[in-house]
């Protein structure tokens, strides 16, 4: 599975950036029942979860830090998800990952292990 993620950039405090994550390769059919998210790892801290969403029902997860604030959606095709960000605040800088999970968890996983594929990274800085 390869998942490409895009969208990062720079905006100042209380601006909003939207981020996209694109799944790719035949193995991916066999994550239909699982979750696509993100996750975020900001200079000297552990790699944190940030959002989710399940790939068959659409139902959406996130952590306490971004509940408001954060939307994450997926497309018609199942293969795509994003994540727009609003009101950002200077703490969400950070990389943000997009991770899949192959399986039919009743709710995602917040740790990195449960996330079998991960994406490269796109950064996400906001200024004050």
């Amino acid at each position: 599975v390869q998942l490409q993620a895009s969208g990062g950039g720079l905006v100042q405090a209380g601006g909003s950036l939207r981020v996209s994550c694109a799944a790719s390769g035949r193995a991916f059919e066999n994550y239909y029942l699982g979750y696509l998210g993100w996750f975020r790892q900001a200079p000297g801290k552990e790699r944190e979860f940030v959002a989710a969403v399940r790939l068959n029902t659409g139902s959406t997860f996130y952590s306490d830090s971004v509940k408001g604030r954060f939307t994450i959606s997926r497309d018609n095709a199942r293969s795509s998800i994003f994540m727009q960000m609003d009101s950002l605040k200077v703490e969400d800088t950070a990389i943000y990952y997009c991770a899949a999970d192959k399986f039919p968890r009743q709710v995602p996983g917040d740790g990195i292990t449960e996330y079998d594929s991960w994406g490269q990274g796109t950064l996400v800085t906001v200024s004050s």
